[in-house]
């Protein structure tokens, strides 16, 4: 075909004189606009495109008004004034003409200006051709096109949403839940996975869809997915017809559905078949060759984010099973409290993390609770985590004080030869007082809710995680002491819970606050949602969680028992050593006798600082018998005894073991190891409804008892 711009151009001046033929045999019309008279040369195949008799054209643009509708007239206007003003030298357009039947059609027209020497126009040489036939080729041409692009797109954009699919039930939600399948013109999805030699349908629908018999089938039946299977070539069914005939097991049950045409595809992972999919049509009919390949696209795009969920989902099963498998298997019950524990694990596949829990039965009645995480995300942490659980259990069997536990732990893990360290809490709660002592190291802040649902983060003092306190020797972990009345409850976590990317920790802890403040008053339902708002907000690490609730009204049966250690030149230590003791002998019941314990307790700790070269150890029980004692043991690593000094009216020191002397209704001293422990007992009233009044506990009712002789200054 001659191309209409160059056509145009090469018209002769003489023209219409010398037609060129050319434009005859190409049907192209012609036309030769004289602008200075206003006639309009056009030639007979230009009048038969616009179906105009040249009887009925007088030359003049106007006869042929009747044949342009006004609106493409007024376009067409506006177009060649505004070449002629801006001094184009050519135009060209599409607009629509009427027919002589009443309908329109497409018509193209080219022109060509020629100016005089002064550049103002004077003629409009050009062409007319009928475009119908070329816009109706162009416009199937630009809708297949359309719909190549449009399957494409449909491909990329699902299999970048399957990008982000971590389990089978993700790659399922995608399908169903994308505007896929819409775009693809499937009314549903059914998709089965390949397992021992069956074929496990995990995905259909619509709902009313599923067929009886076929959640389970073997791969050498004749259903369509087990043929894909068997074969590994996809099956396109053209028409219900193809589908009676080929399935005659399965076509009796899907009738109703008004299915037309099907498209089953093999779910291929690295050579071998992991399962079939199945695209059902109620308004199709075959499929073309495009089409066929964009499915098999689809299929293979789905195929591999199937096989990289199924890995995800064994690999993380196995994770989880191994950390499940080192944290305790069961929490035992707690006599005065209540106690709900949770671990959530990380979603991310196979890697694990140190994050544990474990909840301590101590001697008279008290209870230890830690909460700790090891550093890492891999089963190397998870291995710590499990031989560092086990150390911090069986230190804190062993009787030893919450600041040696931990101090102990650091040392065990510094030896393990691992570059982890660990972050922990722990506290030792005695129940019957409610006194608890808390060694944080490293770790993140508790909180404790109040029994009306009020909630606040509770500051405590800390120190370096656990294996590197050892490393640094700094080993000296402090005390903290809380009171924990009935009904109160101790939140411990870690940091998962509250750490966000890119957030503040302080913002976190807040949220924390305010949500556990306004959250259910039942301690496993609060753990079960404190582990479900994880995964709301985001959380791509391991979370453990222990709440512990102190009971009222309980009494152990064995006594209680308080201990902690007290470093020398540290008068937190000592401020909290008074505090614990306070705590004890109120909550013990110590009536009228707790000034007079307090006050021979603090002399002891005291003497303890001043005269030896360690520090102490302060331990308080209540003694089982006929009757309720309180023994108070002051411990050092001095061998030394302790004298008794006569002060003199002038003295300033000597008067401590005095005051014991004269307080308390016996005292003594024992040897410990290398060194000694200082100890005193006092009577306590009974009980209001123990059935007893208060013993004889004045000066002269008084025993006094010691294994050894005081000597002489």
């Amino acid at each position: 075909m001659v191309d209409p711009a160059a056509d145009a151009l090469s018209l002769p001046e003489d023209w219409p004189a010398h037609p060129d033929l050319r434009l005859s045999l190409n049907r192209l019309g012609s036309f030769d606009w004289d602008l200075d008279t206003g006639l309009m040369h056009m030639d007979e195949v230009a009048l038969d495109v616009f179906q105009t008799d040249p009887a009925e054209y007088d030359g003049r643009p106007e006869s042929l008004a009747r044949r342009v509708p006004p609106s493409e007239s007024v376009r067409l206007d506006g177009m060649v004034a505004q070449a002629l003003k801006n001094g184009s030298s050519h135009y060209g357009a599409y607009f629509r003409i009427r027919t002589r039947e009443g309908g329109l059609r497409w018509t193209h027209t080219q022109g060509f200006i020629r100016r005089d020497a002064e550049g103002r126009p004077h003629r409009i040489i050009g062409i007319v051709r009928d475009a119908t036939q070329e816009l109706a080729e162009s416009a199937a041409r630009l809708e297949v096109d359309a719909e190549r692009r449009r399957q494409t797109s449909v491909v990329e954009s699902t299999t970048a949403a399957l990008a982000h699919a971590r389990t089978v039930q993700d790659v399922i939600d995608v399908l169903k839940d994308s505007q896929g399948l819409e775009h693809l013109g499937a009314t549903s999805v059914v998709m089965g996975l390949l397992e021992a030699g069956r074929i496990h349908l995990v995905a259909d629908g619509p709902e009313d869809s599923f067929v009886p018999g076929t959640r389970y089938t073997r791969v050498d039946e004749e259903y369509p997915m087990s043929e894909v299977v068997r074969t590994l070539a996809p099956r396109f069914i053209e028409s219900p017809e193809d589908f009676a005939a080929s399935y005659p097991i399965l076509w009796p049950h899907i009738t109703d559905l008004g299915i037309t045409s099907a498209a089953y595809l093999p779910l291929i992972a690295q050579a071998r078949p992991i399962g079939a999919m199945g695209l059902l049509y109620s308004d199709k009919d075959g499929f073309t060759a495009d089409e066929r390949n964009v499915l098999v696209a689809l299929g293979s795009s789905i195929a591999q984010s199937l096989q990289r969920a199924m890995l995800f989902e064994q690999e993380h099963d196995l994770a989880e099973g191994l950390q499940q498998a080192m944290l305790p298997r069961r929490i035992p019950e707690i006599p005065g409290a209540q106690v709900a524990v949770r671990y959530r694990a990380a979603r991310l596949g196979r890697d694990v993390g140190g994050d544990w829990y474990d909840v301590i039965p101590l001697p008279g009645g008290r209870v230890g609770a830690v909460i700790g995480d090891v550093q890492g995300h891999d089963t190397h942490a998870a291995a710590v985590m499990g031989q560092l659980r086990i150390v911090l259990r069986a230190y804190a069997a062993e009787g030893h004080t919450p600041a040696t536990v931990m101090a102990r732990a650091s040392v065990f893990l510094r030896d393990l030869d691992t570059d982890r360290f660990a972050t922990c809490t722990y506290m030792e709660v005695d129940l019957a007082t409610g006194v608890v002592q808390v060694v944080r190291a490293g770790h993140v802040d508790p909180l404790v809710r109040d029994a009306d649902g009020g909630c606040r983060r509770v500051p405590v003092e800390g120190a370096l995680p656990l294996g590197l306190s050892a490393e640094f020797g700094a080993l000296d972990y402090p005390v903290s002491v809380l009171e924990l009345d009935p009904g109160q409850t101790l939140v411990l976590y870690t940091d998962g819970l509250v750490e966000q990317p890119g957030a503040d920790l302080d913002e976190g802890m807040q949220w924390l606050t305010a949500f556990v403040r306004n959250g259910p008053s039942d301690l496993q339902d609060l753990a079960d949602l404190l582990c479900d708002v994880v995964d709301e907000r985001g959380g791509d690490d391991d979370v453990a969680i222990l709440l512990l609730r102190r009971r009222g009204g309980y009494t152990p049966r064995s006594g209680g028992r308080l201990q902690q250690h007290v470093a020398q030149n540290d008068p937190e230590a000592l401020r909290s050593a008074r505090h614990m003791i306070h705590a004890a002998v109120r909550a013990w019941g110590g009536g009228e006798r707790a000034d007079e314990i307090a006050l021979t307790a603090d002399e002891l700790v005291t003497n303890a600082l001043l005269h030896t070269d360690g520090g102490a150890i302060v331990t308080l029980r209540m003694l089982t018998g006929p009757e309720r004692r309180l023994r108070v043991e002051v411990e050092d690593r001095s061998s030394a005894l302790p004298r008794r000094r006569d002060t003199g009216a002038d003295g300033v020191s000597g008067r401590g073991l005095l005051l014991v002397d004269r307080l308390a209704d016996v005292w003594g001293v024992e040897s410990r190891g290398g060194g000694k422990c200082v100890w005193c007992e006092f009577a306590l009233p009974e009980r209001s409804g123990d059935g007893g009044g208060r013993r004889d506990t004045g000066a002269a009712g008084r025993r006094r008892q010691g294994t050894w002789q005081p000597r002489a200054d």
